[in-house]
């Protein structure tokens, strides 16, 4: 019995020396759970830490990173413009090329009005240069002479407008010799004719001058059309490129430009011209007006010196018959 006594305790010293290895288990693993959360709530709140101010300064970089890239696409951008320009022939036989078909017609015929416009004043210049050198030599020569038979003999200058005056007077004396015919008749005959002949002639200086007129009043606003008809196509091309590229609008808008440009070349000269013709006609008809009033001078003189002789012959037959 005391050998069964003593292995029961021994027994339950063997059964119960493995409870405090269980026991050990919580034990142990409690303090290495608390240990590793510690650690591992440290270590989060360092990388925490670490990723704020990295964070914070992400913001700036970014920004800058986003300047940096607006700035060079602008930069490109440009670039293209630029080349897309040189590419583009601005000269104006590049744009007249570059225009549309009535952008093109307007152009020839403002250049047509412009070649019209400096032929004009070449004839009129030379016609008028001619005729007022010649009548200003028939006008000394008839102020010179003495009677209409003189002036007849001694003013030979050839064609010109004081050569027209003088023939219309003889002709005018020539039908009043035929019949009786008053001093003061003749006279307003004489004068009639002159009147007619000097407004033709002026008129026949004056053909050329309202084409002038014309071209200087229409030529702009024919530009104007042209302008606004480039315009126009120059915003269809903006809406089918849907851009607003200077590269694409700046063509179109430069050859409507020119067409305005062009019209005021052909109007500004023809202005100044038909300006200065009227001018330089108002002095030819100033002196065909001369002319008339020195050939009047002479047709009086006739005329008075015949009335004496006349009252002298009868009051000498007078006398011998008396």
């Amino acid at each position: 019995m005391a050998d069964t006594a003593a292995d029961v305790p021994a027994a339950s010293t063997e059964v119960a020396a493995p409870a405090p290895a269980q026991a050990e288990v919580p034990a142990a693993s409690v303090p290495l759970t608390e240990a590793e959360n510690a650690t591992g709530t440290a270590d989060m709140d360092h990388a925490a830490g670490a990723q704020t101010p990295a964070g914070q300064n992400a913001g700036p970089n970014t920004e800058a990173n986003s300047d940096q890239q607006h700035g060079a696409g602008h930069a490109v951008a440009g670039a293209d413009m630029v080349a897309a320009l040189g590419q583009t022939d601005l000269s104006p036989w590049g744009m007249y090329q570059a225009a549309d078909w009535v952008v093109k017609s307007v152009m020839i015929l403002l250049l047509v009005a412009s070649v019209v416009t400096w032929a004009v004043w070449l004839g009129k210049q030379l016609q008028l240069m001619v005729a007022r050198r010649r009548c200003r030599q028939l006008l000394a020569c008839v102020v010179n002479a003495d009677t209409f038979a003189e002036a007849e003999l001694d003013c030979h200058t050839g064609r010109g407008g004081g050569m027209a005056l003088l023939a219309a007077t003889r002709h005018e004396l020539s039908q009043s010799a035929r019949g009786p015919a008053s001093d003061e008749g003749i006279k307003e005959r004489v004068q009639a004719r002159l009147d007619r002949v000097q407004a033709g002639l002026g008129s026949g200086m004056s053909k050329g001058t309202g084409l002038l007129a014309t071209i200087g009043s229409v030529a702009p606003f024919v530009g104007l059309f042209g302008t606004v008809w480039g315009i126009m196509n120059a915003f269809i091309g903006i809406a089918r490129s849907q851009t607003t590229n200077l590269a694409v609008v700046a063509p179109g808008i430069a050859e409507a430009l020119l067409a305005t440009a062009i019209g005021l070349v052909a109007a500004i000269p023809a202005v100044v011209i038909y300006n200065h013709f009227a001018r330089a006609i108002g002095g030819y008809r100033a002196l065909l007006a001369d002319m008339s009033v020195a050939l009047l001078v002479l047709v009086s003189r006739d005329l008075d010196r015949q009335s004496v002789n006349q009252a002298a012959n009868t009051e000498v037959l007078l006398r011998k018959t008396g």
